[in-house]
């Protein structure tokens, strides 16, 4: 290689290096910093829109209010850092880059205090500063991470549904210990340094490690999907909390101020966006159900319901589309690329429909599958249900199966059904959770309900005055 072209090719690289804001050192960026904003606020604008936020101001700009300050402490001040609570049961947080930072209604039913609130909202900010998202997203070329639907189904059917998760990939990033490790250590800075007692870190690692259980179907994954090593984390901090100093003053735990604000939260699913009973899906809202094929991977979206085939190679997705069931159908059936067959309008269950078999080329092979529209209440649902086409004939029953399920929903108690909540209650006198469960019954097992008040199983002594959480149907 010649000198010149060493020196081009140095030139080019040293171009896309940039100054890491925490660590100082030149490394490898393809991603400006105003790339990372807009990349940030698009990842941002998904979870809105496909995961949604919780419906609660007040807790919003709570989460807000936690966040702002250790964020203007950090490397990176001038970002467009904003704080969200996502509506999704699973316990995470997640940062976008350029300080998008999100943190699950799920995580918050699992803390107890306003300390581990900022520890974790801390953790995120550090993933931002120390800008973890961008070095992994130049090192993969922003190669697509698969997540949630896609996950369960090719990508090549996910695509043509529409129904890849763009945007939200970004959010769901793996990082490396190190990185793991260097978020840690710079959210128990800022924690520390707005005076929040960092030793209640220890509890939201303890308690997420026995969390899988409160996932559920949701596209978020759970917390130890995304965070590895739970365990040595813990040793770590613990480690660190040797060496702290002694407090001039106490430092901030803020029980009370957090627990008042997630009294009346909702908790796990929420049944009024629909829910899966075994195949059986059914939406309260909305009115209706429909069954999905016995053994298929099933998920709820707030945009759409998907079941994949156990073998990545069939789909079926349930959606809401505008217009009538013939306008909605003649636009899909007239789109470059798709070839209809036969197209006919008959009823389903009494609903009027739209049905017909389509073929569509894609730059994997070809696909074949059935389209169904059908209205109720004024609203037109759009079914598809799609494969290769070399294998339409092996799935076809099961696809027309779900198509004829498709019908409005009668039952009243399913009709009436309501999202539990948590309710935060003061104890008049000392017991243990076993007792406090059958003064105070909840709709969880005992050991879930010793999950999410962080004890250590249903025999926990608990002194008067403490805060419990139920969770109740009320």
């Amino acid at each position: 290689m010649s000198r010149f072209v060493i020196v081009v090719f140095l030139s080019c690289f040293l171009s896309s290096c940039a100054t890491n804001p925490v660590s100082g050192e030149r490394e490898l960026a393809l991603v400006s910093e105003s790339q990372e904003i807009d990349i940030g606020r698009q990842s941002a604008a998904a979870a809105e829109s496909q995961l949604g936020l919780v419906a609660d101001q007040q807790l919003q700009d709570y989460v807000q209010s936690v966040g702002m300050p250790l964020a203007r402490i950090s490397e990176r001040t001038a970002l467009p850092w904003a704080f969200q609570v996502v509506d999704d049961p699973t316990p995470n947080a997640f940062a976008a880059p350029g300080g998008f930072i999100f943190i699950t209604r799920g995580l918050m039913a699992l803390m107890g205090n306003e300390a581990e609130l900022a520890s974790v909202l801390g953790h995120e900010i550090g993933h931002v500063t120390a800008r973890h998202s961008v070095k992994r997203m130049s090192q993969q070329q922003l190669a697509q991470i698969g997540l949630g639907v896609g996950s369960m189904i090719s990508p090549t059917l996910a695509k043509f549904g529409g129904i890849a998760t763009s945007g939200l990939q970004v959010l769901f990033l793996s990082y490396g210990r190190e990185d793991e490790r260097q978020a840690d250590d710079l959210g128990y800075g800022y924690a520390l340094n707005q005076n929040y007692d960092v030793r209640e870190m220890v509890n939201v690692f303890s308690s997420l490690q026995n969390s899988a259980q409160l996932a559920g179907q949701s596209p978020v994954p759970d917390w130890q999907s995304s965070h590895p090593n739970p365990a040595e984390r813990i040793v770590r901090i613990e480690q660190k909390l040797q060496t702290l100093p002694a407090a001039s003053s106490t430092r901030r735990i803020g029980e009370d101020e957090y627990l008042s604000q997630i009294d009346g939260m909702m908790y796990g699913a929420n049944p009024r966006n629909g829910y899966f009973e075994a195949n059986h899906f059914v939406h309260p809202e909305l009115a209706f159900q429909l069954d999905m094929p016995q053994g298929w991977n099933t998920q709820n979206m707030s945009q759409f319901v998907v079941a994949g085939s156990p073998n990545n190679d069939a789909i079926i997705q349930l959606s809401l589309v505008e217009g009538g069931r013939s306008e909605a159908s003649d636009a899909f059936f007239a789109q470059q690329g798709l070839s209809r067959g036969r197209v006919e309008s008959r009823n389903v269950n009494g609903l009027g429909a739209v049905i017909g078999n389509f073929s569509a080329q894609t730059e994997q092979g070809m696909l074949g599958g059935i389209a169904a529209f059908i209205t109720l209440a004024n609203s037109t649902y759009r079914i598809l249900a799609y494969t290769p086409a070399e294998k339409l004939s092996t799935y076809e029953r099961a696809f027309n199966q779900s198509i004829n399920s498709f019908d409005q929903l009668t039952d009243r108690d399913a009709l009436a059904r309501q999202p539990d909540r948590l309710e935060i209650v003061e104890l008049r006198k000392s017991m243990t959770l076993n007792q406090f469960n059958r003064s105070y019954p909840s709709t969880i097992p005992l050991e879930e309900l010793a999950l999410i008040n962080q004890l250590s199983g249903p025999e926990s002594q608990i002194a008067a005055g403490h805060f419990l959480k139920r969770v109740t149907d009320n």
